[in-house]
């Protein structure tokens, strides 16, 4: 298995850039209405979900590029466990049936790459060896 082993810091970078390619594309549907989702038709901008819509298409973005990846990861895991709460969870105890199975991997994932780092395909890494 230690062929695999060398491999994980790269996949490292690919988990990062997965994971906010799929969460920008839920700040562009909010803000930008693309993709266009019929609930976000008419999102107030300075509603919650309007806040939510500016961190995920901002969060989204750092971490695509992989800049400022830990602290982003950090406040986007902390968004997509508010999502869940708030949004999810008074419909039913089960993420299956609530709805909420995606915020919480997002969540979780988010978390992992706020203490893993960006990986070396990243900002923050070609910053380190500058």
């Amino acid at each position: 298995m230690q062929p695999l082993t060398a491999w994980a810091p790269r996949v490292l970078s690919v988990l990062r850039i997965i994971t906010g390619l799929m969460i920008i594309q839920h700040g562009m549907a909010k803000l930008i209405g693309f993709p266009a989702v019929p609930e976000f038709a008419n999102l107030n901008p300075l509603s919650l979900i309007g806040a939510a819509g500016f961190i995920e298409l901002i969060g989204g973005a750092l971490l695509i590029i992989g800049f400022l990846t830990q602290p982003v990861a950090f406040v986007l895991s902390g968004e997509m466990a508010f999502a869940y709460f708030m949004a999810h969870a008074p419909k039913s105890f089960f993420p299956l049936i609530n709805g909420g199975t995606l915020a919480i991997i997002f969540c979780f994932a988010c978390l992992y790459l706020s203490t893993a780092g960006a990986g070396p395909w990243s900002v923050d890494a070609t910053m380190k060896r500058a």
